[in-house]
């Protein structure tokens, strides 16, 4: 009859980071989402703006201390409520209407003031401006290094 061998990790009795050390408190960037905290100091600002509003509204944030955000390219319906447009000779109704989201994560401090620069900076006075949403994020865990909440900004 065949010897069965056990397979190495059966061996193992710790988790290799467990094994370390007492003097080291070092243990991998996912441990610490088991150990965050509740409500962190953090906002995350979600805004739709026009396209052409995209650079203006960069360079004004840049301005004011933001060093990062995520934009997406995305399509929506409000009170714009679309457009006709002539293609090749035929009218098409464009329901949805092309817009820029961005996402921008701050602290709470800098949470109005970032909101108010993308309002005063996409403003034309048009309808279809967009709009601005400021939600609580209960956790923020930058991933190369661990840090959480205002030190992952």
């Amino acid at each position: 009859m065949p010897q069965l061998q056990k397979h190495r990790s059966e061996s193992l009795s710790l988790p290799p980071y467990r094994a370390l050390s007492p003097v080291m408190t070092w243990a991998p960037a996912w441990a610490a989402v088991r150990n965050m905290t509740r409500g962190s100091n953090v906002k995350l600002i979600i805004a739709t703006i026009k396209p052409f509003k995209l650079e203006e509204v960069r360079e004004a944030l840049t301005n004011i201390g933001v060093r990062g955000m995520m934009v997406s390219e995305i399509k929506g319906f409000g009170a714009q409520s679309g457009h006709t447009e002539i293609y090749r000779g035929a009218e098409y109704a464009v329901n949805f209407v092309p817009k820029v989201k961005l996402e921008i994560v701050v602290t709470n401090e800098m949470a109005e003031q970032v909101a108010k620069t993308i309002a005063d900076t996409a403003k034309t006075d048009k309808i279809g401006d967009g709009k601005i949403f400021t939600l609580d994020v209960e956790s923020a865990l930058r991933v190369r290094t661990g840090e959480m909440n205002e030190d992952a900004l």
